[in-house]
């Protein structure tokens, strides 16, 4: 679970609120440090899982309110926001849970056992976001929980070539069986009709999650609000990129480029202005 893919949600921007910016960058300071001990460095799974355990330590102090036994800066740091914005402290236990997930699950059932990781992995962040501007309402963490699962699957998307260098594998299992593609195949490279049928059927549920969540963006005023706006039009984008490279996510990664960068900030200011998602349905190149 690398924070790193939280492009899903605004945890680093420009376009943050002033006053948030202190209290996110802790946030982000403590997702990443988990996620390194999870993911980075030479450690052995059980070194792993012994970090993760004392990383939990310290969430335990601030719940009981006391010294942080590991890491008392930057633990400290987190208990006067947890104070200052009064934010659970579920969310980042969630995270920890994927982080211990990361250290042996290298293959996915099915899409439900995607999700449901997906749901400790990115979504507690959408959570935390909502809970320091005060509007974690049950509409709008739904809504937060659909831009943020669908966020890490377009990156797992873009990233299926990096990933089986590193023995991983995000598309479910049942999947890759239903549309007759084996694991050779992403090992070799080999982009047919069976692949282009799967990352199809991958691309329009994603499709439909980003769309489904996007009204959050049109509830959520100010600068936050239009940053939601580009995240879910950027996502939109990325999944159209996908579609022009005839679903050729193997042997290059696709990207967004200048042009690209162009349409989705107009299509962002379109949907603040318009209060309509605009989404398009399927990419045709030059549609903006």
């Amino acid at each position: 679970m690398d924070v790193d893919h939280y492009e899903n949600f605004p945890v680093a921007s420009v376009l943050l609120p002033k006053a948030l910016r202190a209290p996110v960058g802790i946030i982000y300071q403590v997702v990443r440090t988990a996620g390194d001990i999870a993911d980075e460095g030479d450690w052995s799974p059980a070194e792993r899982r012994e970090r993760l355990a004392d990383f939990r330590a310290g969430l335990d102090a601030i719940a009981e309110r006391r010294a942080a036994p590991v890491h008392p800066l930057l633990f400290g740091k987190l208990a006067g926001v947890v104070a200052q914005y009064k934010l659970p402290l579920a969310p980042f236990y969630e995270l920890l849970l994927a982080c211990d997930q990361d250290i042996d699950t290298r293959r996915f059932a099915d899409r439900a056992a995607l999700l449901d990781y997906c749901r400790r992995s990115a979504n507690p962040v959408g959570h935390l976001m909502l809970h320091l501007i005060g509007a974690a309402t049950p509409r709008n963490l739904a809504d937060a929980d659909a831009i943020c699962t669908a966020s890490q699957l377009i990156s797992f998307w873009l990233d299926v070539a990096a990933d089986w260098k590193k023995d991983r594998v995000y598309l479910p299992l049942a999947d890759l069986r239903r549309f007759d593609v084996t694991e050779a195949q992403i090992a070799e490279g080999v982009i047919d009709e069976a692949w282009t049928q799967l990352m199809a059927h991958e691309v329009a549920f994603v499709r439909e999650l980003l769309v489904g969540g996007a009204p959050l963006a049109l509830r959520i005023r100010g600068r936050l609000g239009i940053e939601l706006c580009g995240a879910v039009h950027g996502g939109l984008r990325i999944l159209e990129r996908i579609e022009q490279a005839g679903y050729d996510v193997l042997r290059e990664r696709p990207v967004l480029n200048t042009f690209d960068w162009c349409v989705v900030a107009m299509r962002t200011l379109a949907m603040r202005l318009s209060r309509r998602i605009g989404a398009p349905t399927r990419s045709l190149e030059g549609n903006v």
